[in-house]
């Protein structure tokens, strides 16, 4: 079934999670700024417009992932497919950061955030598979 735009719901998943990272990129910078500061291992008295500075090729590549996504491109979705299947490991990657095996890379909350994404990532990466077998590249799953 395809949305008025043409899309089909492989599509609009991928471009629904993306849509939810820029959010969630947002939401991040401005409840915790110090994620963002902490990645870059800036300074704790670091301008918080620094946060900027990786927000906004974030910001771009995600647009790119999203033209690819409507453009229907065959490599972006071998990309993605791998990128979202590979997203399950956040949550050994959270475990070990909760049991301190692994340094933390930021607020507890933030690194169980990353294992949710991750999760979500891998059904996503599960669906455009399904979708792949039944209907080939971006195909409907």
């Amino acid at each position: 079934m395809k949305s008025p735009a043409g899309l089909n719901r492989s599509q609009l998943l991928v471009l629904a999670f993306i849509a939810a990272a820029v959010a969630a990129l947002v939401v991040v910078l401005v409840i915790a700024p110090g994620v963002y500061t902490g990645t870059l291992k800036l300074p704790a008295t670091a301008s918080p417009l620094l946060g900027l500075a990786l927000l906004a090729p974030l910001l771009a590549l995600l647009c790119l992932l999203a033209v690819g996504v409507v453009r229907r491109w065959r490599w972006m979705f071998w990309l993605i497919v791998v990128a979202f299947l590979a997203g399950v490991l956040r949550v050994p990657a959270a475990l070990l950061e909760a049991r301190g095996v692994l340094p933390a890379t930021g607020p507890g909350w933030y690194s169980w955030f990353q294992a949710v994404v991750g999760m979500i990532q891998f059904l996503i990466g599960l669906a455009l598979l399904k979708g792949y077998r039944r209907g080939g590249v971006w195909g409907e799953f």
